[in-house]
């Protein structure tokens, strides 16, 4: 993406430029607000470029993520028809199958607490799994098909949504200090290129949020998250048709365990490769491969998937989630440093929930009624020490930055 400068004065500044800075730059560009983007690195280059492009309603449970979910599906939706076809918008729908009857259970609490929050769902009973998924393991106990669920290619989306934002993009250019007036607002940032003026900046840096929010003098717990994914070779399209993964997962997502998780979520691509993710483990920027973890994922998606088990995967890739100790992200101004705002923490649920966080941002940056209510993802309700909050970890270090 070509980086271009103007002269004037932005209403804000965004940092970073990954699939949540995109958005908020594209919402707030929309709204009437002229917006300078920074990024360190090229677009996409952080947790977004390492994404799965997961458009998630079916492994939330219902509250404050799952609401924000579901507005984001519908702003997908509607972007889906404005933006270029290298999106890759895919309503494919999800396929959550249970291994047991105890399980099963458990699928049919969850899809009726999430009904009632404004979820689609259908119980297929064992029979029906293979109508829906010719290729999947005998012997499963039922599922859920959800079909709200979807995918998009994260850097694509990104790149188009910064495209479309009408923001002056810079590329390359780190941000060193957030600048402040005499009271103590933000006044800009300092980057390695020179001062940049605003009256607002926004926090956009994924897994270094808690980093970034420290250079402005606030605590934020934003800690990663490692996990990885497998790619297959091209197979013949439509092998795998949904979003499809075992209840266990849903587990997966809610924990805050520092060990390492796996529990597959295979998923076919327009390209004919089949992505195998995920895992999760808190090993601070540690980026060594783990051939447990990816010994783990091929033998969950093999035992989705027996076909799979002749298939080469033909290679691996990994990135570090932006894990908040309470799972839900840091949307919004932070009254602790007037004109700081926030939009990080959303974990492994960026992609999905980037276009609701910059719906919210740019409301709060206009001092607009916002689209939900945005109390639970107050960037403050952390405490100012990183034991402020029960259920944070003093010895989860970010670590160094690579």
């Amino acid at each position: 993406m070509p980086t271009r400068h103007v002269s004037h004065v932005p209403d804000a500044v965004i940092i970073g430029a990954g699939i949540t800075g995109a958005a908020c730059a594209y919402y707030a560009g929309r709204a009437g607000l002229t917006v300078t983007v920074v990024d360190r690195g090229p677009v996409a280059g952080g947790t977004t470029g390492a994404g799965e492009g997961n458009l998630l309603v079916s492994d939330k449970e219902a509250g404050p993520e799952l609401d924000l979910a579901l507005l984001s599906t519908r702003l997908w939706r509607e972007l889906a028809a404005t933006l270029p076809p290298e999106t890759e918008y895919e309503p494919k729908g999800g396929l959550v199958v249970a291994s047991d009857e105890t399980a099963l259970t458990a699928l049919r609490a969850l899809a009726a607490r999430q009904e009632k929050a404004g979820v689609q769902t259908h119980e297929i009973p064992a029979g029906r799994l293979h109508d829906l998924e010719p290729h999947l393991a005998p012997g499963l106990a039922g599922g859920f098909h959800y079909p709200q669920d979807a995918q998009v290619q994260p850097a694509m989306a990104a790149a188009q949504l910064l495209r479309a934002s009408g923001a002056d993009v810079r590329l390359g250019e780190e941000v060193t200090a957030v600048l402040t007036d005499r009271s103590g607002a933000v006044s800009g940032v300092r980057t390695t290129r020179g001062d940049l003026p605003a009256a607002a900046v926004v926090n956009a840096t994924g897994t270094w949020g808690g980093a970034l929010a420290h250079m402005a003098g606030v605590h934020l717990p934003v800690r990663p998250r490692r996990g990885f994914v497998l790619v297959t070779e091209p197979l013949p399209p439509r092998l795998v048709r949904h979003k499809v993964y075992a209840a266990d997962y849903v587990a997966d997502v809610a924990s805050g365990s520092a060990d390492l998780q796996s529990s597959a979520v295979v998923e076919g691509t327009p390209a004919g490769t089949v992505l195998i993710g995920a895992t999760r483990e808190r090993v601070g920027f540690d980026r060594t491969l783990s051939t447990e973890a990816l010994r783990r994922l091929a033998a969950q998606a093999v035992a989705l998937f027996p076909v799979l088990s002749t298939v080469r995967a033909i290679r691996a890739y990994h990135g570090f989630r932006p894990y908040l100790p309470d799972h839900l992200p840091a949307i919004g101004p932070d009254p602790r440093v007037p004109g700081l705002h926030h939009a990080c923490g959303h974990e492994g649920a960026g992609i999905g929930l980037a276009p609701a966080t910059g719906l919210l941002v740019a409301a709060a940056l206009r001092g607009e009624p916002p689209p939900l209510d945005p109390r639970p993802f107050r960037p403050d309700r952390f405490g100012t020490r990183p034991d402020a909050h029960p259920h944070a970890r003093p010895d989860d270090s970010e670590g160094a930055a690579p």
